[in-house]
């Protein structure tokens, strides 16, 4: 075990190293200048269509609306990584870090603008009648054939990851800040989310869309509120948090206190990688829940999904890191869940740890159900339809194991097989990026003539395979 322990470490070093992070930004900021920073100077329209996203939309187009797709997708991303993730991205890269997080979103809404409207463009209906769609199927659809392997593999690496990264990992958390702060017994919260996640699952798509928007909301305005509490109290160190993060973000940071000093080099690295594990932009898998969307266009589905981004990380982390600056803690030498855990506490005596623990416990939750959707897909389309039911069991099976088994080498491999889905899904990304930029051209143009905004999304509307995979095909 321990030779297996050190051979995926190796790999995962590989995997979330500086080439990939490189590649993820560099995809990002190709997507968004071919865009022509579409995303950015339409982020107000992007709010627009989250608010307008809560209809239903045409019968037959989708399973659950595009508010309730992004509510799946924002469960399965506002998880751990919001509050632990932060924290450990600011213990090891400094407050610059912070900075290198903004910038993956703000890039990542290119990416994942894209990766939706992929995804919608080229799902279909599986054997079941529900819309299906994804990294997997754009590759499959859109590239043609000779490209299926590398759908599959995407699809592999994520239905693998899932039950790591967005199952066991997230009970674990939850169940020890549970045990730590309110003294309840890891038997109990498995048993409990067993039962809770079993019952929410097993309902499909529509149930946990509904769970998702129901839940998703209220702890995310929670938090933030409780967030701006803090820096409410804190309101005088602000102006020099910010500035903190803008210095630190381009000179190095000296060691003080229990901070052992970092490079602009580290601030970068754990920035960029901490924000990309949080919002996911890159990974592929929002489309997959927004394939499920009842809608009739890709860019209209583009532009809620990217939403997803800018407020997992631009809004949510961004109030973590600031919580930790301005409380003065980032100094303090701990890292993790305990250093966010920290600042709230510092801030608010007596409150402020039971805060981010009930907050950590509800991200985790509910990446367990965004994560169960994501990763029961991925298996759909390696077996078929008729893996949903066993996946479900063993994924509910998976649930108790988290909160009661150590961790270590789960968490490693976990996090490996999730940095590799990234590399399906970028070499998509880059191949059909024509794709992407000739749907939002031909959708723009036509709402500037005033004609009607829907067109066919799925891939069994078309009998043709776009031009970007036959001349992917023939080269």
């Amino acid at each position: 075990m321990e030779t297996l322990t050190k051979m995926v470490d190796v790999i995962n070093g590989l995997v979330w190293g500086p080439p990939m992070l490189v590649l993820i930004m560099g995809t990002g900021l190709f997507l968004m200048v071919m865009l022509r920073f579409m995303p950015l100077l339409r982020l107000g329209r992007g709010f627009r269509e989250i608010w307008r996203g809560r209809a239903r939309g045409e019968p037959g187009t989708g399973e659950i609306s595009p508010f309730q797709a992004l509510m799946t997708s924002l469960a399965a991303t506002v998880g751990t990584g919001n509050i632990a993730g932060v924290a450990t991205a600011i213990f090891l890269g400094g407050p610059g870090a912070l900075f290198w997080m903004w910038c993956t979103a703000l890039v990542g809404m290119a990416t994942k603008y894209a990766e939706v409207v992929l995804a919608v463009h080229f799902r279909e209906k599986d054997a079941r009648g529900e819309h299906v769609g994804g990294p997997m199927f754009a590759i499959k659809n859109g590239l043609g054939p000779r490209w299926a392997w590398l759908g599959a593999l995407f699809a592999l690496f994520g239905g693998l990851a899932g039950f790591g990264i967005g199952n066991m990992v997230q009970v674990n958390s939850m169940a020890l800040v549970l045990q730590a702060t309110f003294d309840v017994p890891l038997a109990v919260t498995a048993v409990l989310s067993t039962v809770v996640v079993g019952l929410v699952i097993l309902g499909g798509v529509k149930r946990i869309g509904a769970v998702a928007t129901a839940l998703v909301p209220i702890m995310c305005i929670g938090y933030v509120a409780a967030s701006l509490g803090v820096l409410v109290l804190n309101a005088e160190a602000i102006p020099s948090a910010i500035a903190l993060v803008f210095n630190h973000a381009f000179n190095p940071v000296a060691a003080t206190g229990g901070f052992a000093g970092a490079a602009v080099m580290a601030a970068m690295r754990y920035g960029v990688a901490r924000g990309i594990f949080s919002n996911e932009a890159g990974m592929g898998t929002a489309g997959i829940v927004q394939a499920a969307g009842t809608s009739t266009s890709p860019v209209r589905s583009g532009m809620v999904g990217m939403m997803g981004t800018f407020i997992d990380t631009i809004i949510v982390c961004s109030m973590t890191g600031l919580a930790i600056i301005t409380s003065g803690v980032w100094t303090s030498g701990k890292t993790g869940a305990e250093l966010s855990a920290l600042a709230f506490e510092t801030t608010m005596p007596g409150v402020g740890g039971v805060i981010v623990a009930l907050a950590l416990s509800c991200f985790a939750f509910s990446t367990v159900l965004g994560w169960s959707y994501m990763s029961e897909k991925c298996w759909v389309f390696l077996a078929g339809t008729r893996a949903v039911l066993p996946f479900r069991l063993v994924w509910v099976l998976a649930v108790p194991a988290g909160a009661m088994v150590h961790l270590e080498f789960p968490w490693l491999l976990a996090d490996t097989l999730n940095g590799l889905m990234a590399i399906p899904n970028l070499i998509a990304l880059i191949l059909l990026s024509p794709v992407v930029v000739r749907l939002t051209r031909e959708y723009f143009a036509r709402e500037r003539r005033g004609e009607a905004e829907g067109e066919p999304s799925s891939v069994l509307a078309r009998t043709t395979l776009n031009e970007a995979g036959t001349q992917a095909d023939g080269d």
